[in-house]
């Protein structure tokens, strides 16, 4: 069952308010949701909100035997499925075009973008290296899922701790975490996403982390995934509306601003976490 399309004077309100650069819920139009992390009971579980918008990561690992053509590289898999319990606009079993273009999205950023060392997730060359399986469970749908899921898995992929190995010939021993500490997944760099959404009315600003309402309306999004040190890993555009080369540099100086001030957030949350576990800090 889809929820009922916004009524005309919803319309009208909603771009009446946006010309005069007003949101139904205080922002200004370049403001996002404050973001919220909390940490599981287990390393690498971790549940992000940006405002209503809530996403659930896990992360696990588990020894498997490398692909032939990449002997010394360790994998990483993403699994996501958004289900009625976001939604009532979603059906289970049958991905939405929402669906597919945030598994896609995830699938550049968290992992085609390297942002995990894929090599240090070798244990032995051609024999055993490390899966990571990333999981995203999305629990509620405010709008905006794509920044809400991006923030969840890469803060689970640096909260989580795999188990300390050791080689001796061709043995492997994997060592319980009350022997040996467990180990830090290898993260080249931190990438976050920012989503704007452009309205059918030039003259209306864009804005950023559009809630549910705002991204049904808009006329098109550009996501821009980057990190605090200003390297753009994707830029997508979504919808027909035309933009200037001047306008994209806009939002990308935006979403710099924004990625080295979430950088800083997730820095500390993290390392409030790990003191709390007494877990070394990296």
């Amino acid at each position: 069952m889809r929820p009922p399309s916004p009524s005309i004077p919803e319309k009208e309100f909603l771009f009446s308010a946006l010309k005069q650069s007003l949101r139904l819920d205080g922002r200004l139009p370049l403001e996002m949701r404050s973001p919220t992390i909390t940490f599981g009971p287990d390393l690498g579980w971790v549940e992000c909100a940006l405002g209503k918008t809530r996403v659930l990561a896990q992360v696990e690992a588990k020894m498997v035997k490398p692909a032939p053509e990449r002997p010394f590289e360790g994998t990483i898999t993403i699994h996501s499925e958004i289900s009625p319990m976001a939604s009532s606009e979603y059906e289970p079993g049958r991905p939405s075009d929402e669906e597919v273009t945030i598994t896609r999205m995830l699938d550049k950023v968290l992992k085609r973008s390297d942002a995990v060392d894929k090599e240090s997730l070798c244990i032995l060359a051609g024999q055993r290296v490390w899966h990571i399986r990333l999981t995203l469970h999305f629990l509620a749908d405010a709008g905006n899922m794509l920044d809400c899921a991006c923030l969840a898995g890469i803060t689970a992929l640096r909260h989580f701790r795999r188990p300390d190995v050791e080689v001796v010939g061709d043995e492997v021993i994997v060592h319980s975490p009350l022997d040996r500490a467990p180990v830090p997944l290898a993260i080249h760099h931190t990438p976050f996403c920012f989503t704007f959404a452009f309205f059918p009315d030039i003259t209306t600003p864009p804005v950023l982390d559009p809630n549910q309402l705002e991204q049904r309306l808009s006329a098109g999004l550009v996501s821009i995934a980057l990190n605090a040190q200003k390297e753009i890993c994707v830029l997508q555009k979504l919808g027909g509306v035309p933009l200037e080369t001047e306008e994209v540099l806009t939002l990308v100086n935006v979403a710099v601003g924004k990625a080295k001030e979430l950088h800083g957030f997730l820095d500390t949350q993290l390392r409030e976490d790990w003191v709390g576990r007494k877990v070394e800090v990296r």
